[in-house]
């Protein structure tokens, strides 16, 4: 595995060579270079020197420093991408006792970069790349862990973890981004301080849960989690449904299901509001579980509302947006809509939109065949799902009417006509030829048009507004038609 200068950003380069004109030493470093090993985009850049803040900020115009630790923020002006709006630069450091396992209780600056690559997290981020010598610092082989595939703690890995308790779910996450697996003593490691986490603040725990839920394997990612104890600190309510077996329609117990069904959605890459929903969306389970002698079967009747309750709970303990929190609970809360298109209604098809929003409702649909694939079934999406989609599209389109008009029936009073059927012939007629021609539809020109159509006979209007009435059907029908095609529902 080699790096090339040409690898690095411009816009990370101009901080490198800053530094150096400076005076400094300046190392690319972390997850950024390992990152470009793997052949990977860095969603975020560091630098380490020997530099401390003051030195930093008289090179550079414009920059922050914010925190007890030293980073300095780098800003590079007029950029199009955010990852390289902001490159950190910290210097180099030795840390003091971690007492409350999330902080140093001192920082040291440095001058040796030795010093601060051996308080790094884990091998594979323990590497510096100087771009301006094509000089690539590898103290703990953390090259050769990359190439296994390894994620493994840098010096005694209890240590390590009782530093940041962070860390171990900072390894379970990498391992999820990164299809790795953890090294035996590393692993022993985080199950041995996994109460640690309990110490973590609850924003930190869910950033890195965010980030797990939005990796390649977030199902092997919770799975390990649970393995080692680290679950019960992140979504012990998960945990519940552990061996509750369910109907015949299941071939999972609940666990399971919520995790194939958020693994699926995974697969298909589906966005972050779906991955969550699905799941939670069967947290409720446990709680609704009742055997019915009449089915001889387990029933979960009101696991929707149960599971809307506690995803409410979870979220907000967890610290989430409002506005995550508030999609996710209707998500969970209306995953269990009716969809027979054999016996749905149109109108109960509209309910469904107004209870989820509109904005909501295609991601209802994902999440929902994220539940089949849950079960065991084979089939993501059968004809009744995608005649279910089909409705929700007739229900969501633009409907053909007199309403699309510049004018209307108050208008056309106001121009002299009584009320009554002339109103209606007359607004058709319009319509039709709006339909044929939209640019048309101006206040300006239908009025004008309604004055001449109004001068016409009962008999006259009332043909001209069947004709335009019955275009608007056909146009109607065409689109019904289209949008089932589109679903291969014909």
């Amino acid at each position: 595995m080699q790096l090339r200068p040409s690898q690095i950003p411009a816009e990370v380069l101009r901080v490198v060579e800053g530094l150096t004109k400076g005076g400094f030493e300046a190392w690319v470093v972390g997850g950024c270079v390992r990152d470009l090993l793997l052949g990977r985009r860095p969603n975020d850049w560091d630098i380490t020197t020997n530099a401390n803040p003051e030195q930093i900020q008289a090179l550079f115009e414009n920059t922050f420093y914010t925190n007890e630790f030293g980073t300095v923020g780098v800003v590079n002006d007029a950029v199009v991408d955010e990852t390289l709006k902001v490159v950190e630069v910290t210097p180099y450091r030795l840390e003091g006792r971690y007492s409350d396992a999330r902080r140093p209780d001192s920082v040291i600056f440095s001058q040796k970069i030795e010093d601060d690559l051996k308080r790094r997290d884990f091998t594979i981020n323990a590497l510096a790349y100087d771009p301006t010598k094509g000089q690539l610092i590898d103290l703990y082989d953390g090259i050769k862990d990359i190439s296994a595939g390894l994620i493994r703690a840098v010096g005694e890995p209890k240590l390590r973890f009782d530093e940041d308790a962070l860390r171990i779910l900072r390894a379970v996450r990498i391992a999820a981004q990164l299809s790795f697996t953890i090294e035996l003593k590393t692993e022993e490691a985080m199950g041995e301080t996994a109460a640690q986490l309990g110490k973590i603040s609850k924003e930190r725990v869910r950033d890195e849960f965010v980030r797990i839920i939005n990796s390649q394997k977030p199902m092997d990612a919770l799975i390990l989690s649970h393995k080692l104890g680290i679950l019960q600190y992140i979504l012990p309510e998960l945990e519940e449904g552990i061996d509750v077996e369910q109907n015949q329609a299941h071939k999972y117990d609940v666990y399971e299901h919520n995790l194939r069904a958020l693994q699926h959605a995974a697969d298909k890459e589906w966005g972050f509001d779906v991955r969550l929903a699905a799941l939670l969306h069967d947290i409720g389970k446990p709680k609704s579980r009742r055997w019915s002698d009449d089915k001889k079967d387990w029933t979960f009747h009101g696991h929707d509302v149960v599971g809307a309750k506690m995803a409410k709970k979870i979220l907000t303990d967890l610290k989430f947006s409002r506005e995550t929190i508030e999609k996710t609970v209707k998500m969970v809360r209306w995953h269990m809509f009716f969809s027979d298109p054999e016996k749905v209604t149109l109108s109960a098809v509209r309910r469904i939109i107004v209870n989820v929003g509109k904005e909501n409702i295609d991601q209802l649909i994902e999440l929902r065949i994220c539940d089949r694939i849950g079960t065991g079934r084979p089939k993501a999406q059968p004809f009744r799902l995608r005649k279910y989609q089909a409705m929700i599209d007739e229900a969501l389109r633009d409907p053909i009417s007199v309403a699309m008009l510049k004018i209307d029936g108050h208008r056309l009073i106001e121009m002299g006509e009584k009320p009554g059927p002339r109103l209606g012939w007359t607004l058709h007629a319009l319509l039709e030829e709006v339909l044929e021609d939209p640019t048309k539809n101006t206040a300006e020109y239908l009025e004008g048009r309604a004055d001449e159509l109004l001068e016409l006979t009962d008999a006259e209007l009332k043909t001209l507004g069947v004709e335009g009435k019955e275009k608007k059907e056909e146009l109607e029908e065409a689109e019904i038609k289209d949008i089932h095609k589109k679903h291969f529902v014909d």
